[in-house]
């Protein structure tokens, strides 16, 4: 009997269906879909007059208009069955923001004046971080945009040294030496805050380096972190500066207690070779440093506003318990809850842009704010939200300390960024470009805590390779042997 040997195994070809798909080349295949996350962190370099908002345009920033981008294409992915769904925690967690948002836009005394509240908030807290976690496929993702944050916040912190030794920064204490980046004087938080980040990120990734990482890895990360060190000192910003400083102890003390006395001990050193060897500012920073201690005793006029507008956030509540004034309704409300001692506004100056009043629109604490606006419900939910994020994430942290998986690097760096945010949180809120960040972080940190690496040799949805079998695809028989049907 004559037996015709079959081809060699391959995959039956699907049907076309127009035209052939185009082929991305080289390492671009591989990177394109984790891109759009990426766009948001580094088109923040492009300076405010480039299109990244101030108090007088429409605060809206091209970093938003990539996070919106963000969106759709996440979006576009999952209508085509490119991605997969949000599992059930992670739709739960991500999605309990939404209670109080919709209670407190639907009570609001103007729900049409509340709605951009309610757009923000969603952006930031909802679908931003969604997104993020339906488009990072693996570990190698999340350091990319991991690193995308450390560039960022090299580029911000570099020009904000700049500034500082060349007296072209921001005003403060009657000279133009606040390092703002390019955000100019309205948003003194915002170069501050990517520099925090940065910071947490290269700690995390100089005490726990990716597995096949260089060996020049390593002390670049730690350099970076130390590097980072001065810009976050001259941004004169006491709330970022002890988020850092929490975040940071949290993420060392977190890769173990041998890593974390030498770690320790390298930041301690450079840093008084900065600050204390060279004098590099270190009578205002001294000085800044003590204000922290005399907040209560003697307050200066920023620290009094603040204390102000968190009592009248407080008043706010005790008005409308469960539901609250309604999103963006702190302004309206504030001085009518608000003691004579509030200020009219603060000062800015410097970096460019002339003086003008800054009016305060917020109380600088985001659970007073959230508390304030949306009442029991909203602020039950979203630090539920974030409560979760954190809890989650420290599990699978200890778990792959345990297991030495090879993410574990991935876990310092989202537990670290969860804990600055948490912290910083008591300081201020959201407001201004840097905001589309937020939404990003927590996008990372929600992927670690509830999606997290997947097994080892497990591909993504859209990293099967080319000849693999896919479930349900037919396989033509193998060469059959002579004398054998």
């Amino acid at each position: 009997m004559t037996v015709t040997a079959f081809p060699p195994a391959a995959v039956l070809p699907r049907p076309r269906t127009g035209r052939p798909a185009p082929r991305i080349p080289g390492r671009l295949a591989h990177w394109w879909p984790v891109l759009p996350v990426a766009a948001p962190v580094l088109l923040l370099a492009v300076p405010v007059e480039f299109g990244n908002g101030s108090s007088t345009s429409t605060n809206v920033s091209v970093a938003d208009l990539a996070s919106a981008f963000l969106v759709l294409f996440c979006a576009v992915r999952l209508l085509r069955g490119r991605s997969r769904p949000l599992s059930a925690a992670a739709a739960a967690v991500l999605g309990a923001p939404l209670a109080g948002l919709a209670v407190a836009t639907v009570t609001a005394a103007d729900p049409v004046a509340a709605l951009p509240g309610f757009v923000r908030y969603l952006q930031v807290f909802v679908l931003v971080p969604a997104a993020v976690v339906l488009l990072l496929r693996d570990a190698r993702d999340f350091r990319l945009v991991a690193a995308a944050f450390v560039v960022l916040a090299l580029v911000q912190g570099g020009f904000g040294v700049w500034q500082y030794a060349t007296r072209t920064g921001a005003s403060y204490m009657g000279s133009d030496i606040r390092a703002v980046g390019t955000f100019g004087p309205t948003d003194i938080m915002g170069m501050a805050t990517i520099v925090a980040f940065g910071m947490v990120v290269a700690t995390g990734l100089a005490l726990r380096p990716p597995p096949g990482a260089p060996r020049w890895a390593r002390p670049a990360a730690l350099a970076a972190a130390v590097a980072l060190v001065a810009p976050l000192a001259f941004s004169f910003s006491r709330g970022s500066w002890i988020a850092t400083v929490v975040a940071v102890l949290a993420v060392v003390l977190s890769a173990g207690l041998r890593t974390a006395v030498r770690a320790l001990a390298a930041v301690v050193a450079v840093a008084v070779v900065l600050v204390g060897g060279f004098g590099v500012g270190s009578q205002l920073i001294s000085d800044r440093l003590g204000s922290i201690t005399q907040v209560a005793a003697a307050p200066d006029q920023s620290v009094t506003d603040r204390y102000t507008m968190w009592a009248a956030a407080v008043s706010m509540w005790r008005e409308e318990p469960v539901t609250g004034v309604g999103l963006k309704g702190f302004p309206a409300y504030r001085d009518g809850h608000a003691s004579l001692g509030l200020s009219s506004g603060s000062d800015t100056a410097g970096a460019g842009h002339a003086f003008q009043r800054q009016p305060l629109l917020s109380p600088h604490n985001m659970y007073l704010l959230v508390l304030g606006e949306q009442g029991l419900v909203g602020i039950t939910a979203l630090a539920g939200s974030w409560a979760a994020l954190l809890a989650g994430g420290v599990r699978r942290l200890s778990g792959a300390r345990r297991s030495r998986r090879a993410a574990a690097d991935c876990g310092l760096v989202a537990v670290g960024l969860m804990v600055w945010q948490s912290v910083d949180f008591l300081y201020a809120d959201i407001g201004g470009p840097s905001t589309a960040l937020t939404g990003i972080v927590f996008g990372l940190i929600a992927w670690w805590a509830l999606a997290g690496p997947r097994p080892p040799g497990a591909a993504a949805p859209d990293e099967v390779p080319a000849g693999a079998v896919l479930p349900g695809a037919v396989r033509t028989p193998a060469t059959v042997r002579p004398g054998t049907v």
